[in-house]
């Protein structure tokens, strides 16, 4: 794939872990909208709950990261979060009585980093959990943990594995010593080797590495070496994020200079440094940026077409709820988005008067739903039908990716090649209404490679 397809092509878009994307987001639900909307998903007695907890607080920032967090060393702080959590979903099921009667299918712990907070912490957080959703006890749910190697230990590995957690997702980033100096994320392979070894023992099933590529600091050769120690570690699945660089949100990132950052080809070539070796030792590389063994529940999702795609990135399971706990958590259901506070104090405030902490959501219209099923389907089947008049006007808006073999269109059906994988950002842009009928005068979105 020659340089100036990536140059042409290497520009803002949104990665799509909603339709609408967040910005686009202008029909906020009121609380009684929300809950209503929660009640509707839930009518049916086959219907299923994932739930997202966020636990905002790490010792120190990570330059490279966009999440919502709070820096502190005060781990004092975890324990009356955990309470107003706990609190929050109290409230949910005052307000939707279904919530605690149907089966819990996905618990997910990200932050910021969950493990900031102690194994006895993490434990009561999840009976909490658990002993109000009454339907949990009675299926198997799929229990998943981020977690900051540099302040993980044994013990909490336990804790949540006794709990029926089976998921751990370790954030790597890379390996290189320059690149984590600069991005102050100082850890080694030998500490990440031994929490693998640490939660083989205690029987997860499941262990993901985060990588990130376009760091400062990123060669080939060291991205090569980054590969040869991810084949070592051998987890199931991997997630190989492009660095979003997104200063005008995460100020942080002002330290990095134009100069120190690759763009367009030279970041795409970090990235098959990364993908040539996963292939070759038999990963399969799924949607846009992650890969798992052919046995990883994501990928016979994938192989099945049930492969969906949230705020979470790539799962393999869509249930008819995501409800987000805690500071700025986001939540789906079928026609709505919900998102909550994202100041600490605010969230706290709002949960002790018994609030639904909303900051902003979206009332999905039709439209809107109908759009968003189509941008799924690209996202992770690379295929998608289009009615007549979309067409026409994919036959228009695509000509220049027609044109260049990154997209196809058959009749009504669209798909993406191998050749257009790395361009399914600019792709889906296609669907976007909101998207296509914005020029908005500042920066809003990282660059589509």
């Amino acid at each position: 794939m020659t340089s100036t397809l990536f140059a042409k092509y290497d520009v803002p878009v949104p990665r799509y872990t909603s339709y609408p994307t967040v910005p686009a987001w202008h029909a906020a639900p009121t609380a009684a909208q929300w809950t209503a909307s929660l009640q509707r998903a839930l009518a049916d007695p086959s219907a299923t709950l994932s739930l997202y907890v966020h636990l905002p607080f790490c010792e120190s920032l990570c330059t490279f990261c966009g999440c919502n967090t709070v820096i502190t060393r005060d781990h004092g702080r975890s324990s009356p979060y955990i309470d107003r959590v706990l609190s929050e979903l109290d409230m949910y099921v005052r307000m939707v009585p279904s919530l605690a009667e149907r089966q819990l299918s996905q618990l997910h712990l990200g932050g910021g980093t969950p493990t900031f907070a102690s194994a006895e912490e993490l434990a009561r957080l999840v009976d909490g959990i658990l002993s109000r959703l009454a339907a949990s006890g009675s299926g198997r749910f799929t229990g998943s943990v981020e977690a900051d190697p540099r302040v993980t230990s044994a013990a909490q590995l336990r804790a949540l594995r006794e709990r029926r957690f089976t998921r751990l997702s370790l954030g790597v980033q890379d390996f290189n010593a320059e690149t984590q100096r600069l991005v102050n994320r100082i850890q080694s392979p030998a500490l990440v080797a031994s929490l693998v070894t640490e939660a083989r023992a205690a029987g997860y099933e499941s262990i993901n590495f985060d990588l990130i590529y376009g760091l400062p600091g990123q060669t080939p050769a060291s991205m090569q070496r980054l590969a040869d120690e991810v084949l070592r570690l051998a987890p199931d699945r991997l997630a190989v994020y492009s660095f979003a660089r997104v200063p005008w949100i995460k100020p942080a990132q002002r330290k990095f200079t134009d100069a120190q950052i690759p763009v367009a080809a030279e970041k795409r070539a970090l990235y098959d440094v990364i993908r040539r070796p996963l292939l070759a030792a038999g990963y399969l590389e799924l949607g846009m940026d992650h890969f798992a063994r052919p046995d990883d529940p994501l990928a016979r999702a994938a192989a099945a077409g049930t492969l969906y795609r949230n705020f979470q990135g790539y799962t393999e399971a869509r249930t008819n709820v995501l409800l987000g706990l805690g500071v700025s958590a986001i939540s789906e259901s079928a026609d709505c988005y919900h998102q909550n506070e994202k100041v600490i104090a605010v969230y706290d405030r709002r949960i002790d008067r018994n609030e639904i902490p909303t900051h902003r959501g979206h009332v999905l219209s039709a439209d809107d739903r109908r759009r968003r099923e189509q941008i799924v389907a690209v996202m992770t089947r690379f295929a998608v039908t289009l009615d007549d008049a979309q067409a026409a006007d994919a036959r228009e808006f695509l000509a220049p990716m027609l044109e260049d073999g990154l997209a196809v269109l058959e009749g009504n059906e669209l798909r993406v090649p191998a050749a257009g994988r790395a361009f399914i950002r600019n792709i889906a842009t296609f669907f976007d209404e909101y998207f296509r009928a914005s020029q908005p005068a500042a920066p809003m979105y990282s660059r589509s490679i």
